[in-house]
């Protein structure tokens, strides 16, 4: 097939993301090679997606999110997911949900158990360091203090989490001030990606400040329509912008940083995958790897909500008058909802005795949403507790849907489809509602919103679950990472597309299994290391 005449570059890169826009940044740090950054979508200028509050206004807007939906299953109630995933400078970074959250030691130690040798926690823990600069202290062995991203805890007194941390004490959770430290179990305020009432992206932090020098060219709206192959070598990318195609060429590598929905979707595109699929749409296989696109992974969350008295919540803050007063206290630096990200305090603990570490996440704030969906707050006060799995066995894929690029591809992730998960769900849903009726917080507590007091059974809690639950957005896995032996695998542990030479994939598609945490830390971590290995193989 032949490519339009295009520009050529030592890297090319398709997606600015949580790794793309870090890779990009470290890659640009040697003058003598010259990077090139395709990203589909339009630069993070909009005020939007630097406000922490603006999460709402953009994560559902079609211009700067990719619109998603997982396949309707029984286990949702017949329902898609929405799955939107960030589509402008700094990728999910811009439209998230802010927290920085890196995961346990065992996630990493389990990735390195799998055959991927440097991934163990020991090894990759100076990866997260080199990155982040945590402004609320943290052990020096553990945190880093000198990166561009900017972590800090949210300074934000409210008597309703404070509560809320009083009684999960009482049940027996510790307090945890550093839940990226040594360990993550207990409970405590959240680190978030703000600083100074702003949102620190990885566009923010990395790639903006790397755009002065001259070797590093970024092309907005621009999507990638395959990779440019000389038979089973990577040699550029053909994209589409503005209606015209073009093409950068790429003397060393192509480096995939589309995220788990797109980048399975580019290789399959460009004829890696599984060749009986590809067929299908009359895709000539280059690479017969049947793992792109399988093993996908999320958390599935639920949230339980109740009605508050005697407090002022954020679903009151956040209308007018009472919002123009928050608008000033952003302006004046001062504690305010504007800079707060969606999920104020956490909690990590076990679904039942036992355990050796934590398989719940929880996450608090004095706010609700309607039928528990982010993004639309309640009219009344309230408060939401919600929870999800850390570990889901059920496992699902991402596949074309066309040969046709502009075609969304088929997302179904399977949620609920292993009963184990099904079971931890539950048992996350009647600790919610036990921390929700402890004493401290019975001042605050008027009624239970959401599920009711009237959904009591174990049955009556799962209909609840596939009827509310949505997506946590941490999808990862499409593009496993494991050794050639492993068939399902897709990269090596330097991350090389098997079958394929001068092709890396640097996102959280590589991830071997999900992480007990949001995933964009880790996605971080892995931009780092990534752009580590590119440069030493030169």
């Amino acid at each position: 097939m032949t490519e339009p005449a295009g520009d050529t570059y030592d890297y090319v890169i398709v997606g600015s993301g949580a790794a793309g826009a870090i890779v990009a940044a470290r890659l640009s740090e040697d003058p003598n090679v010259s990077v090139c950054v395709l990203e589909a979508g339009p630069p993070d200028s909009h005020p939007w997606l630097r406000l922490p509050a603006g999460f709402i206004k953009v994560i559902f807007n079609s211009k700067y999110a990719w619109q998603f939906s997982s396949e309707p299953t029984e286990r949702t109630n017949d329902r898609r997911i929405p799955l939107p995933q960030g589509k402008t400078l700094g990728g999910s970074t811009s439209i998230n949900g802010l927290v920085y959250n890196r995961g346990q030691r065992e996630d990493f130690d389990g990735w390195a158990a799998m055959g991927n040798p440097g991934w163990s926690y020991d090894e990759v823990l100076p990866y997260f360091k080199r990155s982040e600069a945590f402004v609320d202290g943290g052990d020096p062995e553990l945190r880093g203090h000198s990166g561009a991203l900017k972590v800090t805890l949210p300074h934000w007194p409210h008597p309703v989490c404070e509560a809320f941390l009083q009684g999960a004490q009482a049940l027996g959770m510790p307090r945890n001030a550093d839940y990226n430290g040594t360990s993550q179990q207990g409970v405590g305020y959240f680190q978030r990606t703000i600083h100074k009432g702003w949102r620190m992206s990885t566009s923010a932090a990395f790639l903006r400040p790397a755009m002065h020098a001259r070797n590093l060219h970024v092309v907005t709206n621009a999507q990638a329509q395959r990779v440019v192959l000389r038979g089973h070598q990577a040699a550029g990318v053909v994209y589409r912008q503005g209606g015209a195609m073009h093409v950068a060429h790429a003397r060393r590598e192509v480096i995939v940083c589309a995220g788990a929905i797109n980048t399975p979707k580019l290789l399959q595109l460009s004829g890696i995958g599984d060749g009986e699929q590809l067929r299908e749409f009359g895709i000539d296989t280059q690479v017969h790897l049947p793992g792109v696109g399988q093993h996908l992974k999320d958390h599935f969350s639920i949230r339980l909500v109740a009605r508050v008295k005697n407090a002022v919540t954020i679903n009151e803050l956040a209308r007018v008058p009472r919002l123009w007063g928050q608008a000033f206290d952003w302006l004046r630096g001062k504690p305010n909802i504007l800079s707060l990200s969606p999920s104020v305090v956490h909690w990590f603990w076990q679904s039942q005795s036992g355990l050796s570490r934590p398989d719940l996440q929880g996450v608090f704030s004095p706010a609700s949403y309607r039928e528990g969906y982010v993004g639309m707050l309640d009219v009344f006060p309230g408060m939401t507790c919600g929870v999800w799995q850390h570990r889901p066995k059920s496992e699902g894929s991402v596949r074309i849907a066309s040969a046709n690029p502009a075609v969304d591809p088929i997302v179904q992730p399977n949620y609920l489809e292993d009963e184990d998960d099904r079971r931890t769900l539950i048992r996350g849903v009647l600790i919610a509602r036990s921390l929700l009726l402890t004493e401290a917080l019975a001042k605050f507590r008027e009624a239970e919103v959401m599920p009711g007091e009237k959904v009591q059974s174990d049955d009556e809690i799962l209909d609840f679950i596939q009827r509310y639950g949505v997506s946590s957005y941490h999808l990862n896995g499409t593009a496993r990472m494991g050794p050639a032996s492993d068939s399902q695998a897709v990269v090596d542990a330097q991350l090389r597309v098997h079958g394929v030479q001068n092709l890396r994939v640097v996102d959280a598609s590589v991830m071997p299994e999900i992480t007990s945490a949001n995933t964009c830390a880790a996605t971080m971590m892995i931009g780092e290391k990534g752009a580590e290995l590119i440069r030493s193989a030169r």
